[in-house]
């Protein structure tokens, strides 16, 4: 399926991805990130922030920024690392397409430059793939070190998901799980509810998750589902109210409306010798949702 590359305002590459269903996706080479994903009914399903500022050298709040080679500060190299900082390329040899109807794709590329070399001495290709088709978003990210030694890293997918309320969203899938809590100098903890709700700042990296990840969004009755492979931890994350006051691009009242829910590799670095590759995936998709009782009603669920 074609897709097509617009300049914003600020002048920066922007890749429009469409599919017959009448769902879309909008990219920016600037971050390879996505920065919108619309349903077959033209609703955001991303959140961005208010305040956020799309273009160099501040990384955009909002969407799904690629955090590399290093996750929040679990490392010596800024905050989620420089990919999210960077201006990719279109990828003019990627891997062969599986065959597919429908999908509308495009494929992205960063290379290590000699400024990067300097804070990060690493030579390595990341290639992100990023697909759209009716009711899924699925990305595909690849590192490969080109270097002459190994080296190992962190990883995100930063999911930016779009909720109603969050005081109504639930978050299922990570019960009985161990995590590291950022709000308690990273100690770790076993997630005693059934579900997770939310009341209050959450920071959390959820360890050996599973594949499949539910964020119920009960004032929508709407489910969005995350399948990932290659992304063992899970991170979610909600600032409330008094830390979203303090982050500059981030709106005083979008806590309310927001939530990430990150494919991450944090807590066993990934490690790569000269010329091999690490590959994940991460698939996203809604699922019309009807409850009984607050809980997912599997007699009612709509598929779409």
């Amino acid at each position: 399926m074609p897709w097509s590359v617009v300049n914003d305002a600020d002048g920066l590459p922007r890749v429009i991805l469409t599919e017959p269903g009448g769902s879309s996706a909008e990219v920016l080479l600037y971050g390879g990130q996505v920065v919108s994903w619309k349903n077959n009914r033209r609703e955001e399903l991303l959140y961005i922030s208010s305040k956020a500022v799309l273009k160099p050298p501040k990384a955009i709040r909002g969407g799904i920024p690629i955090c590399f080679p290093q996750f929040a500060n679990f490392g010596c190299l800024e905050q989620h690392g420089f990919a999210r900082n960077r201006m990719w390329r279109l990828d003019s040899s990627p891997f062969p397409l599986p065959p597919a109807t429908n999908q509308s794709t495009v494929d992205l590329i960063l290379k290590s430059t000699e400024e990067d070399l300097k804070t990060w001495p690493r030579r390595f290709e990341l290639r992100l793939r990023i697909s759209l088709s009716p009711g899924k978003l699925t990305i595909i990210p690849r590192v490969r070190n080109t270097d002459r030694k190994p080296f190992s890293f962190t990883f995100s997918l930063r999911n930016y998901f779009s909720v109603s309320d969050i005081s109504e969203v639930r978050v299922e899938g990570l019960e009985t799980l161990d995590y590291l809590d950022n709000l308690m100098r990273r100690e770790r903890f076993t997630e005693q509810a059934d579900a997770i709700t939310f009341d209050g700042e959450v920071d959390r990296v959820y360890l050996n998750t599973p594949s499949k990840i539910n964020v119920i969004d009960h004032e929508k009755k709407r489910t969005l589902v995350l399948r990932k492979e290659g992304m063992p931890d899970a991170v979610v994350w909600n600032p409330w109210a008094k830390k979203a006051k303090a982050i500059p691009d981030f709106g005083d009242d979008d806590y309310t409306r927001m939530l990430c829910v990150d494919s991450a590799v944090v807590e066993m670095p990934i490690v790569l010798k000269p010329y091999e590759e690490w590959k994940g995936q991460q698939e996203l998709s809604t699922v019309s949702s009807s409850y009984c009782s607050g809980q997912l009603d599997p007699r009612r669920v709509l598929y779409g």
